[in-house]
């Protein structure tokens, strides 16, 4: 059973999701919250497996409390999806570098919020494939310190960068594997190594940096 926690400040949006999501059987809402404060008490009290979690709410944003969900050593298996009414959302991007998982925009269809809480848990893709790499390519694409080349993209082996690069894509396991010729449990074992060597939290992470260190560039193909 996947367990949610749902944080939004209109209760009638919480309402609406909440309605999609209690009619799966894997899946159980175990809270609600209506601003950044309560979401990141019940998250702490109730360990949900994932937190979808408004952007602007009152009080404590969802922004920062996705930070302190994110910096929690005891909260590191709770997987954050933020929820914005816009698709190109500067704080997401904010929010993805902080180690959230990814983000939903709010008029999203069932299915694929249905989808993007299943793949949140399973850490195998980047949420909302339709927006977020286009906006990870927006942001990335502006002057900033933090994209210089990274030190830390030495550890990796020239297989790994492959990998991450594919990552960068959007591919799922299965699919580097297809494409690389590879096992589906090899290619899982790329992405683990990858994410422990560069301390990503997740595959989102992951797919930052490969745009921060210019391992592929927006706007370009990525294989």
């Amino acid at each position: 059973m996947i367990r949610i926690l749902l944080a939004d400040d209109q209760r009638l949006v919480r309402a609406g999701i909440r309605s999609i999501l209690d009619d799966e059987d894997d899946l159980q809402v175990v809270a609600e919250a209506a601003d950044g404060h309560a979401a990141l008490t019940a998250c702490r009290e109730l360990r949900p497996d994932v937190v979808l979690m408004d952007i602007r709410m009152p009080g404590m944003d969802g922004l920062e409390a996705a930070r302190r969900i994110a910096d929690d050593e005891r909260l590191k298996a709770v997987k954050v999806v933020m929820l914005t009414t816009f698709d190109l959302d500067e704080y997401v991007y904010g929010a993805l570098r902080a180690g959230v998982t990814g983000f939903l925009v709010k008029d999203t269809e069932p299915a694929e919020l249905l989808h993007a809480v299943r793949v949140a848990v399973r850490g195998d893709a980047l949420i909302s494939p339709s927006v977020t790499r286009r906006l990870i390519a927006e942001f990335a694409d502006r002057p900033d310190s933090t994209r210089a080349p990274d030190r830390r993209l030495d550890v990796l082996t020239a297989r790994e960068r492959e990998v991450m690069r594919l990552i960068a894509a959007g591919r799922t396991n299965d699919e580097i594997a297809a494409q690389l010729v590879l096992s589906p449990l090899t290619a899982k074992t790329h992405v683990s190594r990858i994410m422990a060597k560069l301390g990503a939290r997740d595959r989102s992470q992951v797919v930052v940096m490969a745009y921060e260190y210019r391992m592929v560039s927006p706007g370009r193909p990525t294989d």
